[in-house]
Formats: C-alpha cells, sequence, structure tokens
C-alpha cells in the first residue's frame, strides 16, 4: 500500500506532466534567447522582469530542465541501440553547426550590411561556426550514453563517471588560452571561453545521466507517492538561485558561472528539477485541456523550436532595430516579440516535420 514503486512499468505512452515540462523549459528558452540578443541594443527592461527570465526563469530553470528531459527521453525511446544513439550524436553535432549559422554568422553580416555595425556579432573568423551550444552538447552526450550503452555501463557506473567530470569541470572551469582554436577545441570539454562555448561536456553531462536513471524510477512510479514532497524539492534550490544572484562568483552572478556551473550548482539544479517534475505532475490534472494540448505540440517539436529560434530571434531583432529607427526594447516589447517568435518557430517546425514525412 505504501509502495512508491510498482514492480513493472506503469507510466506507459505519453506523460502529460513530462510534455509540460518539455514545454515549459523550450517556452522559458525563446524569452531568455529573445532578452539577451535585444541587450545588444537599446533596451530599458524593468530590474524584476529581466532578472526572473535571464537569471531565474531562463537560466536554472531552462537549460537543466532541457537536458534532464532529453535523458528521460531515452527511458521512452525505442531507439536506444548503440548505433542509432552514435549516429543521433554526430547528427546533432551537425546540427549545432547549423543552429549556430542562425545564431551568429548571420546576424554578423545582417547588423553589417543593414546597421554598418561588423563589431556586434563577432564571427572571430568563422570560428563561432563550431561554438558548443546545446545541441553540441546533446551531440557528444548521445555519443557517449551510446558507448556506455554498447559496453552495458550500471546506472550507478554512470552517475559516478558523470559527477567525476562534473567535479573537474569545476575546478578547471574559465581556463582561458591565448590561442583561439585551442579555446574552441578544449571548449567541447570544459568551460574555456564564453565566445565559443556555453555547454561544456564536463560540466553539463550530469543532467541528461540523470535524467536517464530518473526516468527509470518514474516510469515505474505511483505518481502520487513519488512527487509527495515536490514543493520542498522546488522552494529549497529557488531559494538558494534568487540569494546567490548578487554574490560575487556564485552561480549566477554571469553569463560564465552559469554555463559553467559547479557541481554544487548542478546538484541544486537536480533539486529543482525534481520539484518542477512535481508541479508539473500537480497541474496535469487542474490545467485546460487546450493548454494541455499545447504543451503536448511544444514538447513533441521542442528540437525543431530550438533549431528554428535561433534563425528567427538574431535576424528578427536586427530587422526590427533596422526598420524601427530608435526602438528601445522594453517589456512589452520583447514578450510581444518573444510569443511571435514561439509560435513562428513552432509552425515551421510542424511543416518541417510533416514534409519530412511525406519525403
Amino acid at each position: 500500500m505504501n509502495k512508491i514503486f510498482s514492480d513493472k512499468k506503469i507510466n506507459l505512452g505519453r506523460q502529460v506532466d513530462l510534455d509540460l515540462a518539455k514545454a515549459i523549459s523550450i517556452i522559458f528558452m525563446v524569452f531568455v534567447h529573445c532578452l539577451i540578443t535585444a541587450k545588444f541594443f537599446n533596451y530599458s527592461f524593468d530590474p524584476i522582469y529581466s532578472r526572473a527570465i535571464d537569471d531565474l526563469l531562463g537560466g536554472p530553470m531552462c537549460a537543466p530542465l532541457f537536458m534532464f528531459c532529453m535523458g528521460v527521453g531515452l527511458v521512452y525511446s525505442r531507439n536506444t541501440k548503440s548505433s542509432i544513439m552514435i549516429k543521433r550524436g554526430i547528427t546533432l553535432l551537425i546540427l549545432g553547426v547549423i543552429v549556430n549559422v542562425g545564431e551568429f554568422i548571420s546576424p554578423h553580416f545582417l547588423s553589417g550590411y543593414l546597421l554598418n555595425n561588423w563589431s556586434l556579432f563577432p564571427i572571430y573568423g568563422g570560428l563561432v561556426l563550431f561554438t558548443v551550444d546545446i545541441l553540441a552538447f546533446a551531440g557528444m552526450s548521445f555519443i557517449l550514453l551510446g558507448i556506455f550503452m554498447k559496453y552495458k555501463i550500471t546506472n550507478k557506473q554512470m552517475l559516478i563517471f558523470a559527477l567525476v567530470l562534473s567535479v573537474i569541470g569545476t575546478f578547471v572551469r574559465m581556463s582561458v588560452f591565448d590561442n583561439n582554436i585551442i579555446n574552441l577545441l578544449l571548449g567541447y570539454f570544459i568551460g574555456t571561453n564564453i565566445h565559443f562555448t556555453t555547454f561544456p561536456l564536463f560540466n553539463w553531462f550530469i543532467f541528461p545521466v540523470a535524467g536517464y536513471v530518473w526516468g527509470q524510477y518514474f516510469i515505474k512510479a505511483y505518481k502520487d507517492k513519488f512527487f509527495r514532497f515536490w514543493p520542498i524539492f522546488f522552494i529549497i534550490p529557488v531559494i538558494y538561485f534568487i540569494f546567490t544572484l548578487d554574490i560575487d562568483g556564485a552561480f549566477l552572478c554571469d553569463d560564465t558561472h552559469y554555463y559553467y556551473m559547479t557541481i554544487l550548482d548542478a546538484v541544486f539544479c537536480l533539486i529543482y528539477i525534481h520539484g518542477a517534475m512535481g508541479l508539473c505532475y500537480f497541474l496535469s490534472d487542474k490545467l485546460p485541456q487546450k493548454i494541455l494540448d499545447v504543451a503536448g505540440i511544444l514538447s513533441r517539436h521542442i528540437n525543431g523550436i530550438y533549431i528554428a529560434q535561433w534563425f528567427i530571434i538574431p535576424a528578427g531583432i536586427v530587422l526590427l532595430v533596422y526598420l524601427i529607427k530608435g526602438i528601445v526594447f522594453n517589456d512589452l516589447i520583447i514578450t510581444v516579440f518573444s510569443i511571435f517568435v514561439l509560435i513562428l518557430a513552432t509552425l515551421l517546425a510542424m511543416g518541417h516535420r510533416k514534409i519530412k514525412q511525406k519525403i
């Protein structure tokens, strides 16, 4: 009667709470990317709005949850053969390069030709094309997980390996070298230079691994018991996030400290994620069906949305500055723009999937 887990898998098929979590992560991601891109130009954001989006909702409540859900998704995937995982990882690495065209290369030339400002989005001789963003990190993670599965590495061994990487990443982060190529190559593994790497493998691999292990419990869990104490898991790390906002050298004091987070930061993020998943479970039978349907759409197309938004946001912001002279980005403008980007990116992702299925 008091068992938390069943002896068999009981949470099969699409999980509404998991869809909600993935939807929340991509919504926050779009908002924070719009905000940080707008800050290259004239802006006047309310400090509370900026902190909420940039440092909280779009920070520890965003990318870690995104990557954790990626790990959970492997538990529900039918394609977890080692060879398939490695091929998928290589595909994601290639997609990461393609996304960098939209995120860095395209706005560099647009701002240069339209705004006569070639230094606004520096490309460092084209090296930013190989910047380590979420998709590049995801690609490396899939390759590594594929190797683990080939050699039947246990959950315990995976977790220990990920923890060791996180500890190493904690102590070697911000090891900037004079050579940009070295910064770029090492940046795939450790935090070197913010221009070339935002999600190094060592510091972030713990999230998909933890998601994969957590998902194996989640699929067998009696959710009312599994998430019984979710408010505690949610509140404690949020307090940590808020109180470290302005501490020099702490988690959220700047982009570098966030992207190259320490093992302590990662642990608090993981605690938060269980709380967030519990909140999503709590809301799953209370929200209107239309909202749940939208969450399902965002969840199913999350990768496509992520790719599309980086081709829309920088180009869209540059075009707005070019077309509306003297525009000052504020809370309302960037909120409306973020919603527009989210809708357009979703439609593009859905359209791409339909075309792909027909082909």
